[in-house]
């Protein structure tokens, strides 16, 4: 029988090799940026076209290539990294694998002039698609140049599958900026479509942040030391004031390489605890030094995976630090004195509303209770009964807070359009939506209201995502939003990263209201806002804008209009988590059971339940 197992040629091992370190243009970024930190680069630029897609250059000034080197450096696992097994266990380096530059050659057209300072003139190579067009000596600075030109010119399905130039540019943001992050001491400039997006000086840690991510950044800082023997912890984290809902800035760093880790990151929310609210998240930028016998970092070709060999002890230690660091700066609740002790839940901390001995619902102050109880205690107890008006007996004139079935089918009949598309979200609990005579709100978050079957419990945040959703796409179709106009221009300062993405989706945020343009590569000149947002902190406002548009910029399955909807639904909904009035309620709930799905949210979590008679009696008889 014909053996049928055949060596790979080079140019195919590399192209499969490639696709593991070279996933888009900021893969190039991230390899090229740490080969010239390895070569002791003090000054660093980056010159990018078209979001990498036609040039990707890096230009240093560290140590420089011999004639052999350099050639030797396009060969697969060739390094100056490693030279035995155990080197992998003390690894300091950012690369030591020895197949970033082989893997860029096999997908794209390279120039490389590299001198050492000790050299007279240096040398030239050009290659494409894993093979060497041409080698000469040439005059140059002392350093490395690169240029990395048409990437996947030669895979021309990879090169499909790149997404847009905004989406593209922002991940080569997102490299940089954990390089730059990383070392402080180096100075990093970047330049996209010959427009100047950074200049970072060399310097501290946290003149690094500011400059990367604005002045707004000072005022947050907490530095965070500790030093043990095992493992070093440095550098800053925000205050509690600070933290957002969604997930913004924050950077780990083991031995001055990037990774990610979620058992660290649990570490520092760990940290916050009772400090900042559920669901939100701390700025951090996380320095750890450890010997680099006790950790493992040849997981993944991207090298931001990590592991330790003493996770409990880094995780405590980390944990301390951070603790220590809000404590210090006076930024942790304070210890109430007048509480009392047997009345808190050893596991959060919080004060209890459940107390031994509750006090009697009669009005016969001969059964009433006799411990002593303090003046907050005899208030609440005069006024319990408060608690239960409008339950004793039933309202002559109850409040209507939605449609009535016959109200429903008016509605349909005036709306035949509506009538494919709503008549299955209308059909659902008809007799409990008949039914309902009450509605109240609880803690400023949900909204119950009796039904025939029992009891709603309706999200009130979740319901106003659905209404605002549906608001926002029916006017990106009709380009039809009411616009406020701002008295004065507002200047808006943003990453650099988040022009770009806002700069795409205009056309979307313009038919919502929004009425803006570019000042330089971090500022935007508002002139007008949607007519049902508040105008006393745009600054904020479009933060949360480029922060949930962030999150939802990688949606492959929507279209850009219901991208846009869906993010702004998502983030303004949250402005709504406040107390309603009656006539607020009644109208959240006409609007919700209108709406296209008033079950679910855009993205598909629910948006009310019904508890019914026979479940509540079952919770007290299981209580």
């Amino acid at each position: 029988m014909q053996d049928v197992i055949r060596l790979l040629p080079d140019a195919i091992a590399n192209q499969i090799a490639a696709g593991e370190v070279v996933q888009r243009p900021a893969s190039v970024v991230k390899e090229l940026l740490e080969n010239s930190i390895d070569a002791q680069a003090k000054n660093i630029q980056v010159i990018i076209r078209d979001a990498g897609r036609t040039l990707i250059q890096i230009i240093d000034d560290g140590g420089g290539m011999s004639e052999t080197d350099a050639r030797m450096s396009f060969e697969r696992h060739a390094t100056s990294k490693i030279r035995h097994a155990d080197d992998l266990f003390k690894i300091r380096t950012m690369g030591f694998r020895g197949e970033a530059l082989a893997s860029i050659a096999a997908v794209a057209q390279i120039e490389m002039r590299t001198r050492r300072p000790s050299d007279e003139i240096g040398i030239l190579l050009r290659m494409e698609g894993s093979e060497l067009k041409s080698q000469e000596s040439v005059a140059c600075l002392p350093g490395t140049n690169i240029l990395v030109k048409n990437l996947f010119f030669n895979v021309p399905a990879r090169r499909n599958f790149l997404k847009t130039n905004s989406v593209e540019m922002r991940h080569i943001l997102d490299e940089f900026q954990r390089v730059a992050l990383a070392h402080p001491e180096i100075s990093f400039s970047l330049y996209h479509n010959d427009t100047e997006v950074y200049n970072l000086y060399a310097g501290k840690l946290s003149r690094r942040i500011v400059d990367m991510f604005g002045k707004n950044y000072r005022e947050q800082l907490i530095q965070c030391q500790e030093e043990t023997p095992y493992v070093t912890v440095r550098g800053f984290v925000g205050k509690p004031d600070f933290a957002r809902k969604t997930r913004g800035e924050q950077f780990f760093f083991v031995n001055e390489r990037y990774v990610k880790h979620s058992y660290l990151h649990h570490a520092v929310l760990a940290a916050y605890e009772s400090t900042i609210s559920e669901g939100s998240h701390p700025f951090y930028v996380l320095m750890l030094d450890i010997d680099p016998s006790h950790i493992d970092i040849n997981i993944h070709p991207t090298k931001t995976e990590i592991k330790f060999d003493d996770e409990r002890s880094v995780y405590a230690l980390l944990m301390a630090a951070i603790r220590k660091a809000i404590s210090i700066n006076h930024l942790s609740h304070s210890i109430d004195f007048e509480s009392n002790v047997n009345f808190l839940s050893p596991m959060s901390g919080a004060r209890t509303s459940t107390a031994p001995n509750p006090p009697s619902f009669t009005r016969d102050a001969a059964l009433a209770p006799s411990l002593p109880t303090s003046r907050r205690e005899e208030t609440n107890l005069s006024h319990w009964e408060k608690l239960f008006d409008g339950f004793q007996k039933p309202d002559p004139t109850p409040v209507q807070t939605t449609l009535e079935l016959g109200e429903k089918e008016d509605f349909l009949e005036s709306h035949p359009t509506t009538l494919g598309s709503r008549a299955n979200a209308l059909n659902a609990e008809d007799e409990d939506i008949k039914n309902r005579r009450l509605a109240v709100q609880i803690q400023n978050r949900y909204v119950v209201s009796a039904v025939k079957s029992g009891m709603m419990l309706i999200d009130q945040r979740a319901a106003y995502e659905r209404v605002l959703y549906d608001r926002y796409l029916k006017q990106l179709e009709n380009q039809n939003a009411a616009s406020q106009q701002l008295l004065f221009p507002a200047t808006v300062r943003l990453s650099p990263a988040a022009i770009p993405m806002i700069l795409e989706m205009r056309e979307e945020i313009t038919a919502l209201g929004f009425d803006f343009d570019a000042l330089g590569p971090d500022t935007l000149v508002v002139r007008s806002l949607p007519g049902d947002l508040p105008s006393d902190n745009i600054q904020q406002l479009f933060e949360e804008l480029c922060e949930q548009l962030h999150q939802s910029h990688d949606e492959l399955r929507l279209n850009r209009a219901e991208t846009t909807a869906r993010t702004l639904a998502r983030r303004f909904a949250s402005r709504y988590v406040v107390r309603l009035s009656s006539d607020e309620i009644e109208k959240l709930i006409n609007q919700l059971f209108i709406s296209s799905n008033p079950n679910y949210t855009p993205s598909g979590e629910p948006i009310f339940v019904i508890l019914s008679l026979d479940k509540i009696a079952n919770l007290f008889k299981n209580g």
